[in-house]
């Protein structure tokens, strides 16, 4: 028997909406987005015309969510897939960015530590000059045509000579090879010298510290075993900012940069954190939420918080920063910045934590002092605890294609990948947003970790939910545009 031939569906207008549009209803409106990476607002009587593909052509927002690739039938697919591709540009290149641990001795004990450090005797922690040129030279088979290499510990300065020799290095590798180098030194300053300062700058040398606020919090969170932290940490911030200045205009390059890594103790202080920033005259100020991982797992209970407790410091932080904006303040979150060069400019800042897939091996290497080569910092951290999953070779023993061929490196693209993640493949954040199998590991013993339980992600989703609502007001959002202007 013959089967019945159903004839289709007839309507008015086109099915033209693209049914896979992500959406989230934020307060009375609704957001969309889509996987090119644009991004439209729509009330209630917008929204189901849109999803159910019933908006006439003739609606006053027909055009502009054409435009946007949200009308399935009016797709530009050039101009969508190079927008895709701008910020994806990441995934046609090696790791651009290779942590070399110089030592894991360190004369602070910070609480929240996640760098494995020791006590300062512990020379044998300390990275051999041999070690680091392997470490150089592998990072130099990656076929990034930008190389940044960052001297990590403990505190590095206490590996000086290596640290010395491992920047003379880089620098004639990167002449023999033609790729662009950036160098750069994640350190405490505690043991910093006019000298030093010399080398680094004339070396073209970044320098990035820690500052978690003023000098009762910042000392709280930073114990140091000769006292105080937070005088030496601004006394060089200071003396770096004179030398920044003195820079003839191409060649400034020095301007210190801080980091602060929000523990509890933080919570009540937003405000004071920030006049602390723009007291030193730090145009940045990255609020960095803290992982249970490393040493701040031990003490997660004590200096820990969950992701709607840091959600609310986050936001009156930014509102507070926006106010100072609005006075001709200079000053920028960095986590919004990133995020928003995503959102606005579609393009990738090099925030790896944010990527699909992640920084993992791809992004960045993390070389330990011993010559063993992890997928991440964070990795590195966990092999130290005794867990050596995240590790992916030696650079005594593996080659640049053995490391990046390994089967963790494979697994960790593979968990970090937003579309083998459920949850995450329908999110309306899914074009901006990155997983960390490292954290999910930690905290949820599988590196897919489970999205709606994980306190990342809320974290994530909270950071989105502000900046999404403040580009909404035109007054904020010409603030935040001003951030990311190209």
């Amino acid at each position: 028997m013959a089967q019945k031939q159903i004839a289709p569906r007839k309507t008015s207008e086109p099915r033209a909406l693209r049914p896979q549009a992500l959406w989230k209803k934020i307060g009375a409106d609704y957001l969309l987005t889509n996987d090119s990476g644009h991004y439209a607002w729509l009330k209630e009587k917008d929204f189901a015309p849109v999803t159910t593909g019933t908006m006439a052509e003739k609606a006053p927002r027909f055009a502009e969510l054409a435009a946007k690739g949200f009308v399935r039938n009016r797709l530009n697919f050039n101009d969508l897939a190079s927008k895709w591709k701008k910020k994806n540009a990441y995934l046609y290149y090696g790791p651009g960015l290779h942590i070399l641990v110089l030592t894991l001795r360190c004369n602070h004990k910070c609480l929240y530590c996640q760098s494995a450090a020791v006590g300062a005797g512990a020379r044998r922690t300390d990275m051999p000059e041999a070690v680091a040129r392997k470490s150089i030279d592998l990072a130099f088979n990656s076929p990034s045509p930008g190389i940044t290499i960052e001297f990590q510990g403990g505190e590095p300065l206490l590996n000086w000579k290596v640290l010395k020799s491992a920047a003379v290095y880089a620098r004639k590798k990167a002449k023999a090879s033609g790729k662009d180098l950036k160098l750069a030194l994640v350190s405490n300053f505690s043991l910093m010298t006019e000298e030093k300062a010399d080398f680094l700058l004339k070396h073209e040398v970044s320098l990035c510290t820690s500052l978690d606020g003023p000098k009762a919090l910042h000392d709280r969170n930073r114990i140091c075993s000769s006292g105080s932290s937070y005088g030496e940490t601004v006394k060089w911030i200071k003396y770096f900012q004179a030398r920044y200045k003195k820079q003839v205009p191409e060649y400034r390059v020095f301007k210190p940069s801080a980091l602060l890594t929000v523990s509890r103790y933080s919570l009540s202080g937003h405000k004071e954190i920030v006049d602390e920033y723009v007291k030193l005259g730090l145009e940045d100020i990255f609020i960095r939420p803290l992982a249970p991982i490393g040493y701040a797992r031990r003490l997660w209970d004590t200096i820990g918080y969950d992701a709607g407790e840091f959600a609310v410091f986050y936001l009156k932080s930014l509102d507070y920063i926006l106010k100072l904006n609005r006075r001709g303040v200079v000053i920028r979150e960095k986590m919004a910045s990133m995020m928003l060069d995503k959102i606005v400019n579609f393009s990738d800042p090099g925030y790896l934590d944010a990527r699909c897939p992640c920084g993992a091996a791809i992004g960045q290497l993390a070389y330990n002092y011993n010559g063993d080569i992890y997928t991440c910092d964070e990795g590195r951290m966990v092999g130290w605890e005794g867990d050596d999953l995240f590790r992916i070779g030696n650079v005594s023993t593996h080659s640049y294609k053995q490391v990046m061929t390994s089967a963790t490196t494979k697994v960790c693209v593979v968990s970090s990948n937003l579309e083998a993640q459920p949850v995450c493949a329908r999110c309306v954040y899914k074009p901006y947003c990155g997983v960390c199998p490292v954290y999910n590991y930690e905290t949820q013993g599988s590196l897919w970790g489970n999205m709606p339980s994980n306190d990342r992600c809320g974290l994530f989703k909270g950071t989105f939910d502000a900046l999404f609502t403040l580009l909404k007001d035109p007054e904020k959002a010409a603030i935040l545009n001003k951030w990311v202007a190209k």
